[in-house]
Order: C-alpha cells, then sequence, then structure tokens
C-alpha cells in the first residue's frame, strides 16, 4: 500500500472492502483473532494487506505482526487479504474457496 485511504486502509465498495487498487479483501476462518494463519504459500496466493510504517490503528482497523514478522491489516480482529486469482477490480472469485473458508470482507 503506497497510501490509505482517509478512514481506514480499505474502502467500502459495493457493500464490500477493497484495497487502494480497487480489489476485492477477503477474511479466512482459520485465522484467529488478531493472528493471522495464512503463511508461506497460502500468503504468496492470498497477499496479506500490507500496512506502511508511519500507519497507526484506528477504529475497526488494527494491525497485526505475522509470523513472518511483516504487518498486516485487520477489521474487527480479521485480518485481510487479496486474491491472485482476481483479475480486475470487482472480481470476487476467492469467496467461498477451500471449502468456504474465505469471505469477500464486509463492513
Amino acid at each position: 500500500f503506497a497510501a490509505e485511504p482517509a478512514g481506514g486502509p480499505a474502502m467500502a465498495k459495493d457493500g464490500m472492502f477493497v484495497n487502494a487498487k480497487g480489489m476485492t479483501l477477503y477474511t479466512f476462518d482459520k485465522d484467529g483473532p488478531g493472528k493471522s494463519n495464512c503463511n508461506g504459500q497460502c500468503a504468496v496466493n492470498w497477499p496479506p494487506l500490507a500496512v506502511a510504517d508511519d500507519s497507526k490503528p484506528m477504529g475497526d482497523w488494527t494491525i497485526i505482526v505475522r509470523d513472518d514478522g511483516l504487518k498486516q491489516w485487520a477489521y474487527k480482529g480479521k485480518p485481510l487479504y487479496a486474491w491472485v486469482k482476481d483479475q480486475k477490480p470487482g472480481d470476487k472469485t476467492g469467496d467461498g474457496f477451500l471449502n468456504g473458508a474465505w469471505h469477500v470482507a464486509k463492513p
């Protein structure tokens, strides 16, 4: 993320969260509160929503530290991710992936 929009690191569009490029963001059922369990190849396929160095938590937006030491945004304790197979803004091909473990992130 080069710059995060005012009011939070992601924007709500069409009832779901998107990143600065307009790509759909997702949550993962196997994550714990404030803890990402998507590491290694999972994080390659589901890139974590990265935190800019000067970012601060605000409201329901929190910052978690991943197992690899990188910082990731979470909304209401749920870490947020993009999905490599979404090709253009508005795509939601990751919704329901892995036996329903992945969900479009919503406000």
